[in-house]
């Protein structure tokens, strides 16, 4: 569905530039849209694989252990299916940990270790767990304490002040967190009564 409605995006933005008599504007657009494209690919693959190198390093080093530790009370209270020792509560502590720190390239292999690590204790494969259900909610409203990306997009758009929006951001995330966690705590607890 979301690529149908790309598609139409863009087939509406190019017909309706064309009916404009823009034509140089629309042609130089999807030019200029598909090096940028590839520009950020580029990037994107470089940082994944440098994040997941660091995440490699850390979990043989005994970091992602240290920081399940520190970790336990909140993972405890968020995910009580997955045993304490299991791989991944590390994972699921790195995620946090570099989403909390704006560093979204980073949280991305986490998260998917996590993902999979969850899988490995889920008894139904065909429907996510309830832990892979919180994990999923908390990853997609991540709080962030020092976002890294947006500031960097303003001054880069030129920006008198691009870290002026940091505080409601950080209220933003925090409220969007804590109503996907209640809500799939909700959820959770009704679907129990259903079963």
């Amino acid at each position: 569905m979301l690529q149908i409605l790309w598609a139409a995006f863009l087939l509406l933005g190019a017909v309706g530039g064309l009916l404009r008599g823009q034509a140089q504007a629309v042609s130089d657009a999807f030019l200029d849209g598909g090096k940028e494209a590839l520009e950020m690919a580029f990037t994107m693959a470089g940082a994944m694989a440098m994040w997941s190198g660091v995440l490699k390093i850390g979990e043989k080093a005994g970091l992602m252990d240290a920081l399940a530790k520190r970790l336990r009370p909140i993972l405890t209270f968020l995910f009580p299916s997955v045993p304490e020792n299991h791989p991944a509560r590390g994972y699921i502590a790195a995620n946090f940990a570099a989403n909390i720190l704006g560093l979204g390239w980073a949280a991305t292999p986490a998260g998917l270790l996590a993902m999979e690590s969850l899988q490995t204790l889920n008894k139904d494969r065909t429907i996510a767990s309830n832990a892979i259900c919180m994990f999923l909610v908390i990853n997609l409203s991540s709080i962030q304490l020092v976002s890294i990306t947006i500031p960097a997009l303003r001054s880069q758009y030129g920006s008198a002040a691009p870290t002026e929006i940091l505080s409601l951001a950080l209220i933003s995330t925090l409220i969007s967190t804590f109503a996907g966690v209640f809500a799939a705590w909700l959820a959770e607890k009704r679907w129990k009564k259903w079963i």
